[in-house]
């Protein structure tokens, strides 16, 4: 009997909660619809597809040089070998 009235209690104020959340969803479109007075105006019509084919120009030289990539490769499995082995140490 308990269970029955605390259904009873609990039906109307989720019905309440419910409306309340539909009333204030229905809201929100138009509010994010609203700008700033100091924005930029949106284009009406969509926009043309990225340029995906336009590439910047090769480069002249190489962004590393092959011995400072060489070095910092070696650096870098040093680093690798080194937490292996403390990885393997912690368990």
């Amino acid at each position: 009997m308990l269970a029955l009235w605390d259904l009873q209690k609990s039906l109307p104020i989720r019905g309440a909660l419910l409306m309340a959340a539909l009333a204030l969803g229905g809201c929100s479109s138009q509010l994010a619809d609203l700008t700033p007075a100091d924005a930029q105006a949106h284009p009406k019509e969509p926009g043309t597809y990225l340029p995906v084919h336009d590439l910047p120009p090769e480069r002249d030289q190489a962004v590393i040089p092959p011995d400072q990539r060489a070095k910092i490769e070696a650096e870098l499995a040093a680093a690798r070998d080194r937490q292996a082995v403390a990885a393997k140490d912690a368990k």
